[in-house]
């Protein structure tokens, strides 16, 4: 989060509004984890003047081409966002920056004034994106790495097929494996495993072409339909699991209720009722494929929600999570740290035991 529909929808917004203006002035943020490669004073000098021509978009990644070379490109990581101050573009969980926000905010990296006296800023709260300046984006990783966009480049059910029957991984390991298809995340893999009835740990070579085809349309359908709404969730469809799998609170969708699971590395919604794993695949051996395979998103960890903690223990059912709304991810607080004590407080502990033993 934000996935291939919210980048989509701020590249649209950029396009839009951006497009044919000259940059006039730029603030390039100083900060070397997110603005990768590059000082703030070069970044700035190199785009000032400069025309932008159009806004692109591969996965979870955009960039915005210029009259010439080098181009700001954007990797979201789990909240970026695009603002255009006095435009409306699409908000989403974890967004940083609200209405009545200073502007341009503190959390922004990327801020640009046009000719005409718009203003555009790329924020980021949690300090996971990449804002990088290249020659040629597209041709050189980590964009080059990618997948077939899940929307500009559908594939065939005989593709689809065909590449799951060679590969022995969960189906969701594989989902949000970038280099395999680009732009699915977290919350569509979830949705579309939903609406296609399959188990996120479903080994891809087990499944049938059947199977196969009904997760494909699954896909498009949610990402097409997705785009078109420009990712404003209050406009998906009431019977979503979207709406119900924030934050690992218990609840249901149509009725159903909702669990979960780590898959892929990420913490998973599931309807057990629905989603039951199939042929001769037990759910143990599912749990150790996932565990033996990583679950690990072949991108930069920024550009995907935060894997799920590994730490030994499990938390408690009675322990409360973080809402994704209020800036966690789905995946926060999935163990519990804090059942296991430091090692001061169990030296502490075991101090006092031969303290009363010498007693």
């Amino acid at each position: 989060m934000p996935e291939l529909p919210e980048v989509e929808a701020a590249r649209r917004a950029v396009e839009e509004h951006c497009t044919g203006l000259k940059i006039k002035k730029a603030i390039i943020a100083n900060d070397f984890k997110v603005i990768d490669g590059v000082s703030s004073e070069d970044f700035e000098a190199s785009i000032l003047g400069k025309t932008i021509v159009a806004a692109h978009r591969k996965g979870k990644h955009m960039w915005i081409q210029l009259d010439s070379p080098p181009f700001p490109t954007f990797q979201f990581g789990m909240a970026g966002a695009v603002y255009i101050k006095g435009v409306a573009v699409t908000k989403y969980k974890r967004s940083a920056v609200s209405d009545e926000d200073e502007w341009p905010s503190r959390h922004s990296k990327f801020f640009i004034e046009l000719e005409n006296g718009l203003e555009l800023s790329f924020t980021d709260m949690r300090r996971f994106a990449r804002v990088r300046l290249l020659e040629n984006p597209a041709a050189v990783p980590p964009i080059s790495e990618l997948g077939p966009d899940a929307l500009l480049k559908p594939k065939t059910i005989e593709e689809f097929h065909k590449a799951l029957s060679k590969k022995k991984i969960g189906i969701k390991t594989l989902l949000i494996d970038q280099n395999f298809i680009s732009g699915i995340g977290n919350w569509i893999a979830d949705e579309v495993l939903y609406q296609a009835r399959i188990h996120p740990l479903q080994i891809t070579s087990s499944m049938s072409k059947e199977s196969c085809a009904a997760l494909l349309k699954c896909i498009n359908e949610v990402i097409e339909f997705s785009v078109d709404v420009d990712a404003d969730s209050s406009r998906f469809p009431a019977e979503w699991l979207f709406h119900y799998r924030w934050g690992k609170k218990p609840g249901k969708v149509n009725g159903r209720k909702i669990e979960f699971l780590v898959a892929g590395g990420r913490t998973s919604a599931i309807v057990p009722e629905l989603q039951k794993l199939t042929g001769s695949q037990p759910a143990k051996a599912s749990k150790k494929q996932d565990k033996k395979s990583g679950g690990k998103d072949t991108t930069a960890a920024a550009d995907e929600d935060e894997p799920a903690k590994t730490t030994p223990k499990r938390k408690s059912n009675k322990s409360i999570d973080n809402d994704a709304s209020s800036g966690g991810s789905d995946d926060e607080n999935d163990f519990d740290a804090s059942q296991k004590p430091s090692k001061k407080k169990a030296a502490s502990t075991r101090s006092r035991k031969q303290s009363k033993k010498a007693k």
